[in-house]
């Protein structure tokens, strides 16, 4: 069979374009309304997406404001939402196909409860459960854990790669068939096929066993959504899909291109690694309509916000005392999101944009690439990043919800369909099979 294109709905309402959910389309209630959340997740399901991805910040971003130490700008939305994992289990039950991926930090919580947590879902879920590993970036979230501040980057990174191996252990806890429950013998589990984990490294012991069987794909599919170096290094040797920020199609071939020679040189097959970056469309059925859209959208874009949302990005410097027109300074290095701090550093140099203009670039597609057009020119652009190895598919944003989610299926996934590029039906039960990626081996296991 030909290669198929991957295809993930990103969630992040009420919408990722900074002022979507003012659009008069647009439903804002959409970040608390599990029965609109209901209704998104069915919609991708129609459209076989592999799956729907939640990220999650565990904390109001810029909430000093809220006591009056700092100006509160909150038109911005996007400040409460559901825990994801919570979101993804009740989902479960109301969807039979589509992937659930949900974001968990490795920085404030701890491998046995994330573990379980995922475990559990893929359990109830039938196998369609996924586990976004990220290290904290918002420092917001370290008040709400006792701290002052982040570890630092690398640290971060360290802590996530010793945080992975544990859950990865305790999901292997229990070998396939070892829960018998034989009635007649009083026989409930084989022992031989039980293992007790006993980890003991740099950040965490745990003995385990994992109070679970495996889980139906062997383990949660994991995501990961780093693209600096320590990212990258994650990525390669824990992730089964990549979440990742190109906007160049040069760009994304050479990001591409990495991974999978890293992903190699972890001893793993590089084609059991998709690359999805995030992918942004602003639809209609002409390029009018799409160009009227995008500049509603514009016009109504609160600059105070989308400055806030640079301001996260500049490390200690005070973006806001610098002229907004004029160039971007340099920046000292991020705590937060390092790679995605690069990626607009380089932006403004190649062209040339002023504090302003790279404030509104962020704050129209979170740094993502953005499309704004026909159908066929979505399908165009898509077709060209997979056919020239920038990627296996797409994460797709939407600037506000529902409306541009149901575009979507209704108009490109159609036409990705005719030119042979997506499927029109599930292969498997599982995420991993939308996928195209095996269940991992149980270490235990032996042969």
């Amino acid at each position: 069979m030909t290669k198929q294109l991957h295809l993930g709905a990103f969630f992040f309402t009420p919408g990722s374009h900074s002022a979507g959910w003012r659009h008069p389309l647009a439903v804002a209630e959409a970040d608390m309304s599990f029965a609109h959340y209901v209704q998104m997740a069915q919609t991708a399901e129609r459209g076989c997406l592999d799956c729907v991805f939640f990220q999650d910040t565990a904390a109001v971003n810029g909430s000093a404001g809220l006591d009056g130490a700092s100006p509160w700008r909150p038109g911005m939305g996007r400040q409460v939402f559901p825990e994801p994992a919570t979101l993804i289990a009740a989902l479960a039950p109301v969807t039979k196909h589509i992937g659930l991926v949900a974001t968990a930090t490795t920085t404030y919580n701890d491998p046995y409860t994330i573990a379980r947590r995922f475990g559990s879902v893929d359990h109830i879920s039938g196998g369609r459960a996924g586990w976004n590993l990220v290290t904290s970036q918002i420092e917001d979230e370290a008040g709400n854990y006792g701290f002052d501040r982040h570890p630092d980057h690398a640290n971060r990174y360290e802590r996530a790669e010793e945080f992975f191996d544990v859950c990865a252990g305790l999901w292997d806890s229990f070998e396939d068939g070892a829960f018998i429950r034989d009635k007649a013998s009083g026989r409930y589990l084989d022992p031989s096929k039980g293992h007790i984990l006993n980890h003991q490294g740099e950040f965490f012991r745990v003995r385990g066993p994992l109070n679970l069987p495996r889980t139906p794909q062997g383990r949660p599919v994991i995501a990961q959504a780093g693209s600096s170096d320590d990212g990258r290094k994650l990525a390669s040797r824990v992730a089964d899909m990549i979440f990742t920020a190109q906007s160049v199609l040069s760009e994304g071939q050479a990001f591409y291109k990495d991974i999978r020679a890293r992903a190699a040189a972890h001893g793993r097959d590089p084609d059991h690694v998709r690359v999805m970056p995030g992918f942004m469309t602003i639809l209609g059925e002409t390029q009018q309509e799409a160009d009227d859209i995008a500049g509603a959208l514009a016009d109504m874009m609160d600059e105070a916000n989308a400055m806030r949302l640079l301001a996260r990005l500049c490390g200690d410097l005070d973006i806001h005392s610098y002229p907004i027109d004029g160039p971007l300074p340099d920046l000292p290095p991020s705590n937060a999101a390092r790679a995605r701090q690069e990626h607009l550093v380089a932006k403004a140099r190649a062209e040339n944009l002023t504090i302003r203009q790279v404030a509104r670039y962020l704050g129209t597609a979170l740094g993502h690439q953005l499309i704004i057009g026909t159908p066929k020119r979505v399908a165009d652009t898509m077709q060209e990043w997979f056919e020239a190895g920038a990627c296996d598919g797409f994460t797709l944003l939407f600037p506000f919800y529902t409306k541009p989610l149901d575009d979507f299926v209704r108009l490109v996934v159609p036409e990705l369909q005719h030119r042979g590029l997506f499927r029109t039906r599930y292969p498997g039960p599982t995420l991993r099979d939308s996928l195209g990626i095996p269940v991992p081996g149980n270490r235990f296991a032996g042969g």
